[in-house]
């Protein structure tokens, strides 16, 4: 069996992408290690996951640097110190630089609470409501110079209910997008892909 794909995860809250993937890589046929978990703030609920879970964590603040470039320099050099092979945002709220990707492009995923190309941006759900679409979902994507334009890895589609709130949309939002992350990053890992175009293709040499 080959070895599992190094996985460094990225988040800013609690982290319940990252226990799904905990879980999931418990079993070797998943083909994942998440070998770090990094945030941009201390003291969130992510942390403390991966810290039971016995995994490396690490933080950085955009607070502690002087512009963002220093900051996205820092975040680069403390993920490339765990040699990923891939990068997951789960809940990650900051959007990366050029150095970052520069390093990491092309093997950097994240999971947005739209169906992509609708409602880019932190307010998914709540622009999906207020426009009034019968259906949204979640879309795992592989993060380009865009905010949520890069080439799009899977989808899963959730019906917008009448008495639907933000918070009950989001969270019913959050209950398809952690199975869809779970599965789309252990094939990624174990199948590789490549990207042609705006078309993530699975199966092949892993990209980057």
């Amino acid at each position: 069996m080959n070895s599992p794909a190094r996985v460094v995860v990225l988040l800013s809250g609690s982290g319940s992408l990252l226990q799904a993937l905990l879980e999931a890589s418990r079993d070797p046929a998943y083909g994942v290690q998440v070998v770090a978990v990094g945030a941009d703030r201390p003291g969130v609920l992510g942390l403390e996951r991966a810290e039971q879970a016995g995994v490396p964590t690490f933080v950085v603040r955009t607070r502690d640097y002087a512009d963002r470039h220093s900051w996205d320099a820092a975040l680069t050099e403390a993920v490339a110190q765990h040699s990923p092979d891939l990068v997951v945002s789960a809940g990650f709220l900051k959007l990366v630089g050029e150095a970052f990707l520069a390093e990491f492009g092309g093997r950097y995923l994240n999971s947005h609470n739209a169906l992509l190309p609708s409602f880019p941006g932190i307010h998914g759900p709540g622009d999906a409501l207020a426009y009034g679409v019968k259906f949204t979902g979640a879309t795992l994507f592989v993060v380009d110079a865009g905010v949520d334009t890069g080439a799009i890895v899977a989808q899963c589609v959730v019906p917008v209910e009448d008495d639907d709130t933000v918070d009950s949309l989001t969270e019913r939002i959050k209950q398809a997008e952690r199975p869809q992350l779970v599965e789309q990053v252990g094939r990624l890992a174990r199948e590789g892909f490549r990207i042609e175009g705006r078309r993530v293709i699975i199966g092949g040499p892993t990209a980057g």
